[in-house]
């Protein structure tokens, strides 16, 4: 097999169109069985000679269609895994990875752009997907190219007709579920939520934005940290709406995927170019147990909030009640 000629990828549509049927719903295949006994070296040697296999081949690769930019615990794991699972979208390359990024227009940038295509679809492998779908869309999410303050204009510079879709949690339930989603993973130390509100500025002094425009600049506490920042939409949609026009991004809330999720998917299909198509619905990566939310805790953050939830609704022209 020579580097270019598409065959690993090709042979990742074949196997998709026997999980996958036209349905939307993968079956569990020979991936499932074997994974969960595959020892970990095995796993990240076959990482890394796919992503060699794949900067071998980027000439060949298309960069994405869409990307959904975030909000960090505002749904934005759902509405990937929902796409998907559409048979008009093809996942990243290798498709056993499931993985929902590779994180270039805010950690990996200085990596370059043949790293960033060789995780996307050959370009043999999507006129195959196409052929049997009707269309093929391919894409990656990060929650963090939302707040990232070099990633629009990366993404703009790069990737200028992309779709991009942002998810938008109310600012003080969204603070709190990232601060016990840090803690579940092991990011955060803090004893309380109150503490980390406490020191989020100190915590996020050194990462200035001229700093973190730098390719390969990487701070922690920016990424992890900012709780009280992230909910500040309005600056961050501002810094989107420089680079693109206000129609190729589509904004919404997560009240209207929990209350309409069929609706608000329609929405974002014809935002994509897809044809409506029945997925299973199911919010993903939902970590909802934690203790209630102090009232205090509570009242402080809404006023904290209050001017940028204003500064956000005329920006948008919707009141979503926040």
């Amino acid at each position: 097999m020579t580097a270019g000629d598409g065959d690993t990828d090709l042979d990742q549509v074949r196997q998709a169109a026997k999980d996958r049927p036209i349905g939307g719903m993968a079956r569990s295949g020979w991936m499932q069985r074997v994974a969960p006994r595959t020892p970990e070296s095995l796993k990240q040697a076959g990482r890394s000679a796919f992503r060699v296999y794949g900067q071998a081949t980027s000439r060949v690769r298309d960069l994405p269609d869409y990307l959904v930019i975030g909000a960090k615990k505002g749904g934005t794991t759902s509405v990937v895994n929902w796409l998907v699972e559409h048979p008009q979208v093809m996942p990243l390359f290798p498709r056993m990875q499931r993985h929902k990024s590779p994180h270039y227009f805010d950690i990996n940038f200085d990596r370059g752009l043949s790293w960033y295509l060789s995780h996307f679809p050959s370009k043999p492998a999507r006129r195959v997907h196409e052929r049997r779908f009707g269309a093929a869309r391919t894409g990656e999410a990060s929650p963090y190219y939302l707040f990232h303050p070099a990633a629009p204009e990366r993404i703009h510079d790069q990737v200028p007709q992309a779709r991009l879709v942002a998810i938008l949690r109310e600012p003080v339930s969204r603070a709190y579920s990232n601060f016990w989603d840090r803690v579940a993973t092991g990011n955060e130390t803090l004893p309380t939520f109150e503490d980390a509100l406490d020191a989020e500025e100190q915590r996020l002094a050194r990462a200035t934005d001229d700093w973190l425009r730098v390719p390969g600049h990487y701070d922690f506490d920016h990424d992890h940290h900012s709780y009280l920042a992230r909910g500040r939409y309005a600056e961050q949609l501002e810094r989107y709406f420089a680079h693109f026009p206000r129609e190729q991004l589509l904004v919404l809330p997560l009240d209207a995927l929990h209350r309409d999720p069929e609706g608000s998917f329609r929405r974002v299909e014809d935002h994509l170019g897809l044809d409506h198509h029945a997925v299973d619905l199911t919010a993903r990566n939902a970590r909802e147990n934690k203790p209630p939310l102090l009232p205090e805790t509570k009242d402080r953050l809404r006023d904290y909030y209050r001017t940028h939830n204003e500064r956000l609704q005329n920006l948008l022209g919707e009141d979503w009640g926040w």
